[in-house]
Order: C-alpha cells, then structure tokens, then sequence
C-alpha cells in the first residue's frame, strides 16, 4: 500500500528568527520586508497569527493589526542552510523525497514504512529527528496520496502529526470545504458554491456533468481527488523550470537612472541564482507593473543559454526601453529567466526577437 508524507516546518522563517534569538519567543514575529517600502509578509509566528497576520498580507496592515510585533528583514541562508539540515533527514528515510519549498516536502515511504512501525511512529521519528538537529518544529501528515498527506499535515498544526489510515481518505476529507483541495482558489470556490457546492464530501458526490460544465476537462480529476483518489507520484528531482527576482518600490518610479539601476541590481540577483544552479536561460522575460496596477510581460530570446548579468540587463534594458513612455510610472519590475539548460563558457550570445 502506497504511503506519502507530507512534512511540513512551522511558521519556518519566522520559528527560525525566534530559535536564534530567544529574547522573540513567545513573541509575535513577522518576516517581510519593510512597510514604508510596500513590503509584505512572508511568514509570521503563531503569536502573530492570533491577530490575523498572514503570510501575503502587506506588512504596513499587519503592523497595524499587531503594532508590538517585531520584524526581521529575513535572512535567507540561514534558511536555506537549516532546510538542508531537514532535507538531509527526510533523505536518510527515502531516497524519494519533492521539496516544494524550503520549508516543505513530500516523502513516499512505501518501502519503508513497516520498518519503522508504521505511519505514526514514521511521522513521529520524522519530528523527533527534525527536533534534535534543528530545534525546529515539523507538521506531519500521513495518508495514502498527495492530496491526502497534505491537507492532514496542516490539520493539527502547530506540531501536528494526522494519519489518515488506508480506505478513510473520502471521510477525511468529506466535511472539510471545498477551498482545501489543491487548485480550488477563491473563484473556483464561488463558482462551486453558486452550484450549491460548498464542502469536499458534496463535491465528490455532485453530478459529473454539473462538474464538467463548471471546470471542463479538469472537472474529472477534481472530482476524483474530492473522492480521496490522486495518482501523483513522488518526483525526488524536480525540473527548475525558471529563475527570476522583482523588486517592488517605495515610490513609483519613470524610467530614468534610478529604475535602470534596480534593473541592474536584479539582473545581477537573477544571474547569480542561475549561476548557483549551472544553468543558463534562452529567454530573458520582463514583467512591469504600472502606478495604476496595470501589468505587462515581455520577453527576448537568446540563440543560446546564459547567466551573464550584463547579458541579461542588456536584454530587459531593451524590453524597457520599447515600451516605457515619457509620462510612465512604475510600482514594480521583475526579470524572469526560462527556458534553462547547462550554462555554457565563452562569448555572449546574440539576442533573438520574440
């Protein structure tokens, strides 16, 4: 019988500033980037969730609602450094391991299971493991599929551990709402409930010809992961199909010296992130957000993969430069890199209009 877990770090980023400093824990702590810079939260304790701070929310609401939390600025490797640490164990587990996440993963632990007792006493070790190495806390859930795994890990969170034993996944899931299953958003949610649909129990028995018509040929699959099935393998290696940055600024900016340098400095970000990894990108894509929200995406080709950081400014100086008019203000910038492949050694390549 197939066996997936989901492990999952609670309030990762935030547990991390609060196990490095003591003085924060037991204190609200939020994550993110300042609130006079539009920043926003990327992860916030459990004392901070109590107030209705959220991971997405803009800082300057969350410190509104939670004036005495403190904010870090973040500190990415010294996360990056303690995800390993949690990665190295779930790897001397099972060599099947899909990171989603610095702070989350999927273990298919079919073969071995039974040496360790069981579901629970797996998740258990997993915890106690994760514990003694980092200090950290891991959620854990156990079930049959993806799906299933997932949505037990966040059940009893913090610190939870969820099985959900082998034929009782459509009862799990039945009285929980329909938003829990992977891809139902907030307009897939309205459109079920303007259908009468409202939990995953009546989801997996509404007519299928109802479902079809709402979500066309994903209606099927939906369905069936409402009925507890999901036939998603563990993928240990995960194809990197992309790399970007973007910036959002204090104040809109026109295109002048000042935005031409944030260019530059994300263009050097993106570069070193694909240097890291040894690959280079065909497509060098740019995405613009004006004053007014408005949003565009263009990109250039390249005859051949890179991650030089003059290349790539170079590719969206000229994206900018066609569509930035004189009266233009912009809230954000991004580089966004795809098409990857192994980086190559020697002279630029030359650019390719797309």
């Amino acid at each position: 019988m197939r066996t997936i877990i989901h492990a999952d770090l609670d309030a990762f980023y935030a547990s991390v500033e609060q196990l490095d400093n003591p003085d924060l824990r037991g204190k609200p702590v939020v994550v993110g980037g300042s609130p006079d810079a539009r920043g926003v939260v990327a992860a916030a304790s459990y004392e901070a969730r109590r107030f209705g701070v959220r991971s997405a929310m803009p800082m300057r609401e969350a410190l509104r609602r939670c004036p005495e939390a403190v904010r870090m600025p973040g500190r990415f490797d010294r996360y990056r450094e303690l995800s390993q640490q949690v990665m190295a164990i779930f790897r001397s587990v099972t060599p099947l391991v899909e990171p989603l996440s610095l702070d989350e993963a999927f273990l298919d632990v079919e073969q071995q299971v039974e040496s360790y007792g069981g579901g629970e006493a797996l998740g258990r070790h997993l915890k106690a493991e994760v514990k003694r190495v980092t200090g950290l806390v891991l959620s854990v859930g156990v079930g049959s599929n993806k799906t299933v795994a997932k949505i037990a890990s966040d059940k009893e969170k913090p610190d939870g551990l969820v099985v959900v034993p082998p034929g009782y996944e459509a009862d799990f899931l039945a009285p929980l709402p329909t938003r829990a299953l992977w891809g139902i958003g907030p307009k897939s949610d309205a459109k079920l409930a303007a259908a009468g649909i409202r939990t995953v129990g009546q989801l997996a028995l509404a007519d299928p010809t109802l479902v079809e018509k709402l979500f066309g040929s994903w209606a099927g699959s939906l369905q069936l992961m409402a009925q507890g099935g999901d036939e998603r393998a563990v993928h240990p290696v995960r194809e990197r199909k992309s790399v970007g940055a973007e910036r959002t600024f204090p104040q809109d900016l026109p295109d002048g010296p000042e935005l031409r340098d944030a260019l530059g400095r994300i263009a050097e970000e993106v570069s070193q992130r694909m240097a890291s990894h040894g690959v280079g990108a065909r497509v060098i894509g740019m995405k613009l957000r004006y004053h007014n929200f408005h949003t565009i995406a263009r990109q250039i080709s390249l005859a051949e993969p890179t991650n030089d950081a003059e290349l790539i400014k170079q590719s969206a100086e000229r994206i900018l430069s066609r569509v930035a008019k004189p009266d233009d203000r912009f809230r954000l910038l991004g580089i966004h890199c795809s098409q990857l492949a192994p980086a190559k050694e020697g002279g630029q390549p030359k650019l390719w209009d797309v």
